[in-house]
């Protein structure tokens, strides 16, 4: 395989796995949410923020592949001819949002549950429970800032 479609790979990959973990982590605390606004539609600004806190990872990975195909000159309007080693760097360099993404939006959205949970027994408590599934916020910025200067410093 060439190059080119390597870095395609690592995009993609970006893509994909984050972009599939924030799906399951925004669905899941969506459920619980629609629990809790189904008992007290008053909640629903409360939960609707911790719902959309696991889909945080995709707009991650979608950033990362954008930076790697504009890298790679297919956002500019012709492909660069990239080497089989600079296409592996350019996928290996977008693995970490990649996984990362995945993973932790899915534990984003199983916490999310959790605080919403909170959020439904006692509302007051909604800055506390916004800590939890932040918490597992930072690993997926530091698999975000990790790809991008991964990706950025690639010579190509």
């Amino acid at each position: 395989m060439s190059g080119i479609v390597w870095a395609l790979l690592g995009a993609a990959s970006a893509v994909i796995l984050a972009g599939m973990g924030s799906a399951y982590g925004v669905g899941v605390a969506g459920q619980a949410a629609a629990g809790v606004v189904t008992e007290d539609p008053s909640k629903f600004a409360k939960v609707l923020i911790m719902q959309l806190l696991p889909g945080t990872q995709g707009i991650y990975g979608l950033l990362v592949a954008f930076i790697a195909l504009s890298k790679v000159g297919l956002l500019g309007g012709g492909a660069l001819d990239l080497s089989l080693e600079t296409g592996l760097l350019i996928f290996v360099a977008c693995l970490p949002i990649a996984i990362v993404g995945l993973v932790s939006a899915i534990h984003q959205g199983r916490t999310s549950v959790a605080s919403i949970g909170i959020v439904a027994k006692k509302p007051e408590q909604f800055g506390k429970a916004m800590l939890f599934p932040a918490m597992v916020e930072t690993y997926a910025i530091l698999a975000l800032l990790i790809s991008i200067l991964a990706v950025s410093s690639i010579q190509v």
